[in-house]
């Protein structure tokens, strides 16, 4: 397909049809490459491939043409110019980290990111240097005075895991630029089906493509989204000498999954509306985390920045009188679970609920798990794709009988 002809597709055409060319086989579903290494026409020509100065593949770990295809179709979808895809969500964390990054640099993130986050960056690489602020993720104050004369990235999750905070990603890209600083989005929630982060200004949009690129909870994976200059002059080289390479299998599953991201994804949203609306209603329930909900203190700005959709993951509190209690009130709910699956993972097709206190953000101190609001009555549920009666059957086994 040539570069006129793709630019006058739909997103729904490319989630479909954007990849690397046909082999002379004429395949329709997109090639499996399974290979470490690639025979080369000439050691010239091998010699300029490894400078970079001819197109081509020449060893696994540098490139693969499942892999590229798997991200020239991500990115098209988030409408960046390129994307690189990794081992996991988190390695996309990591490389995106090393490629931008040294010792005395500081970042500024929500407090409310995803647990292994916090750590990666607040712990891990403190030991190398690298300084961080945490700040509230809805507080866009607060992101203006964490900023330091040696700020060089913002980075944010919109909506957060698990409370699904909604954060400004176009005030956010604004103080980030003014600062001389990038905004990267962790749009694993929304995805490019329901949000663009670049089109209200981020720089780099990162995923986790274990979640809802993949869809059926099959493979790990990891993508970074940027221009061609950062994944070119940044990224590839940490790629190449750490090796946090997405594997071509896991690849080729995720280009299946793009195919139906877009329709996965409304359906799996509508569930989670009205299963949303349904524990609001519930009398042992004390509160509903949803975008789409009028309640969510965000609604209107998730509905600009989401296409007027919440998203598919919610998160809600049981009624309980102290710490202790809420954790046992948790426990019993998600133990009489006989249809849902009790499961940490999220973005299946089907139901996964899990508690987030003891798991995701089972490493953070009390106090960092108190500050993003992750109390021990807390359970998330990542809505499938099950009928909306099973569901709501299958969670009343545990609410209708609490202690």
């Amino acid at each position: 397909m040539d570069d006129a002809l793709r630019k006058t597709l739909h997103r729904d055409t490319l989630a479909v049809r954007e990849a690397v060319d046909r082999s002379p086989y004429g395949e329709n579903s997109e090639a499996l490459y399974l290979t470490s290494g690639y025979v080369q026409s000439s050691a010239e020509s091998s010699a300029r491939r490894f400078a970079g100065d001819e197109e081509g593949f020449t060893y696994g770990r540098y490139g693969n043409p499942t892999v590229t295809s798997f991200e020239r179709r991500l990115a098209a979808l988030e409408g960046s110019e390129a994307a690189m895809g990794t081992a996991s969500g988190m390695s996309a964390i990591l490389l995106m980290c090393l490629g931008l990054l040294k010792a005395g640099d500081h970042v500024v993130c929500s407090q409310s990111m995803f647990g292994s986050t916090i750590k990666l960056i607040g712990s891990d690489l403190a030991k190398f240097g690298v300084e961080s602020s945490f700040v509230p993720q809805t507080d866009v104050g607060a992101w203006k005075a964490a900023l330091r004369p040696t700020t060089r990235l913002l980075f944010a999750e919109t909506p957060t895991n698990p409370l699904t905070e909604v954060c400004d990603i176009q005030a956010l890209a604004d103080l980030a630029h003014n600062a001389g600083a990038l905004l990267c989005v962790d749009n694993c929630f929304a995805t490019p089906a329901l949000q663009r982060p670049m089109d209200f200004g981020a720089d780099i949009v990162m995923h986790s493509g274990t979640k809802y690129l993949d869809g059926q909870g099959r493979v790990m994976a990891g993508a970074l989204c940027a221009s061609q200059a950062l994944v070119t002059e940044k990224f590839l080289p940490i790629m190449k000498s750490a090796g946090m390479t997405l594997a071509p299998f896991n690849a080729w599953v995720m280009l299946k999954g793009l195919e139906t991201l877009d329709i996965r994804l409304r359906a799996q949203s509508a569930n989670a509306l009205a299963l949303g609306r349904w524990l609001e209603a519930h009398p042992a329930v004390a509160r509903v985390h949803n975008p789409g909900l009028p309640s969510h203190p965000q609604h209107a700005l998730a509905m600009k920045q989401q296409s007027g959709i919440g998203g598919a993951v919610l998160s809600f509190d049981v009624k309980a009188s102290n710490p202790e209690q809420a954790r046992q009130r948790a426990f019993h709910v998600l133990d009489s679970l006989r249809v849902l699956s009790l499961s940490t993972n999220l973005g299946d097709t089907k139901t996964l609920c899990a508690h987030p206190a003891s798991t995701s953000h089972g490493r953070l101190t009390e106090a960092q798990r108190q500050a993003a609001g992750i109390g021990q009555g807390l359970i998330r549920v990542a809505v499938g794709l099950e009928h909306i009666n099973d569901m709501q059957a299958d969670l009343s086994r545990g609410l209708d009988t609490l202690p």
